[in-house]
């Protein structure tokens, strides 16, 4: 039988799992709400447009806003994360979204609409890559990716309980919208609460308590800083990996049901439906990409996922738009997309950069990829009106180049270390 020590240090060894993986999902609640925003806030809108009078082009213009308001989130949210704290900034961040809801849970009139998806979108981008980077620091060792993947299924469930919502309530016309938003609202207010009993991430205190052990009063690690270290190089990487994966993937989800109309000639309906069995291939390569991206196998995996990547956006450019074409890249691009796509993106961000930069490097990376996808956005139906075939090949060409630059690029760079950054005095600090 074993010891009293070792029955202990199991015992110890539970309690630190069950802590980990109870922050992964509080912190990763993030995700949940990405999703759910993303895929509920167009919904709600249209629901909304009868009642609030609502054209064309300003429904566009809010989906476009909030995408905006995302990508400076990012940006601003990742630098305030590393300088002032994760538990600090995700905290603010929820606060920003339960106000947002309610506003658009409450909106009597467009402008309480515009001020909801102002902070709707600016709340989850802050919140993502301090999220993310809160999970990487209370990961136990050689789980991170396990843990920052699992991020990706709450990605999954949110969009699952928004595409549920539309279904129950999809017909009451502005009530359905309201519930769209309470629903938001519910949520962001219990993580809220949750998040308040999350310490800080000891990690980044320890960064912080360094300078104090030496008598020194904390100096923080700069943006001059990081650009005239190695790990610029890391975030020029990512950036340009994410800036093009985000092409494809934010054209295969905006523009879905736009192509199954317009190019398909089929309906809303059925392209929900199958969106539906894409979701569920996606739970199953996320689970898929748990089980290998902290092992030996996560390369080949990679290579392995990269062509099924490129092979699901060449049917539709070889055999054109039709529904049997759009399953076969639904399922294929769910498929291979859970492991050679977001999720990656998300494990690299966190292993490549020290905690010093972690939250920082990731803002730019998201802030980069959602202002490009927002500018491919207003030209894409024109481009699918134009030539749907040809643009199906270009997707597969920035699929293919996104994949080549983690193949050749950033496999090749190593992890990080937070030594580093106050290890190396002359290449990392001014």
């Amino acid at each position: 039988m074993p010891s009293g020590r070792a029955r202990r240090r199991v015992m110890s060894q539970a309690r630190t799992a069950r802590s980990s993986w109870w922050s992964a999902t509080i912190a990763g609640m993030a995700s949940y709400l990405d999703g759910a925003i993303t895929v509920g806030t167009g919904s709600a809108l249209v629901l909304y447009q009868d009642d609030f009078g609502l054209s064309g082009n300003q429904i566009g213009q809010l989906n476009a806003l909030l995408t905006v308001c995302f990508a400076i989130g990012a940006l601003t949210g990742g630098r305030l994360g590393d300088r002032l704290g994760r538990r600090r900034v995700f905290s603010a961040t929820m606060i920003l979204l339960v106000i947002g809801a309610v506003l658009m849970s409450f909106a009597i009139n467009p402008a309480m609409l515009y001020a909801g998806v102002i902070l709707l979108g600016a709340g989850a981008g802050a919140d993502l890559p301090v999220s993310l980077a809160m999970i990487a620091e209370t990961a136990p060792e050689g789980k991170v990716g396990k843990m920052i993947t699992y991020s990706q299924y709450l990605w999954l469930i949110g969009i699952v309980a928004v595409l549920v919502i539309g279904s129950v309530f999809g017909g009451l016309g502005t009530l359905g919208g309201r519930i769209y938003n309470i629903h938001v609202l519910v949520i962001a207010a219990l993580v809220l609460i949750f998040r308040m009993g999350l310490p800080e991430s000891k990690t980044w205190t320890e960064t912080q308590n360094i300078a104090l052990n030496a008598g020194a009063k904390p100096q923080q690690a700069t943006l001059r800083d990081l650009f005239s270290s190695r790990f610029r190089w890391p975030l020029i990487a990512t950036a340009l990996f994410y800036v093009l994966l985000m092409i494809a993937l934010n054209t295969n989800g905006q523009f879905s049901s736009y192509v199954w109309v317009e190019a398909a000639g089929s309906t809303v309906q059925i392209a929900s439906l199958f969106s539906l069995v894409g979701l569920a291939v996606s739970f199953i390569g996320t689970g898929i990409m748990m089980r290998i991206v902290d092992t030996k196998w996560r390369k080949i995996a990679f290579v392995i996922a990269t062509i099924v990547n490129v092979g699901s956006f060449a049917v539709v450019a070889i055999f054109g738009a039709h529904v049997w074409s759009l399953v076969a890249l639904g399922v294929l691009f769910s498929l291979g997309g859970a492991i050679a796509g977001e999720p990656m993106y998300k494990v690299w961000s966190q292993e490549l950069f020290p905690t010093q930069f972690r939250a920082t490097a990731q803002g730019m990376t998201m802030f980069a990829a959602r202002l490009v996808a927002a500018l491919v956005a207003l030209v894409t139906p024109a481009l699918i009106a134009w030539n749907v075939n040809g643009f199906y090949w270009v997707l597969a060409g920035v699929t293919l180049l996104s994949c080549l630059v983690g193949i050749f690029w950033i496999f090749r760079i190593p992890a990080a270390d937070d030594s580093e950054v106050d290890a190396a005095p002359v290449e990392v600090r001014a």
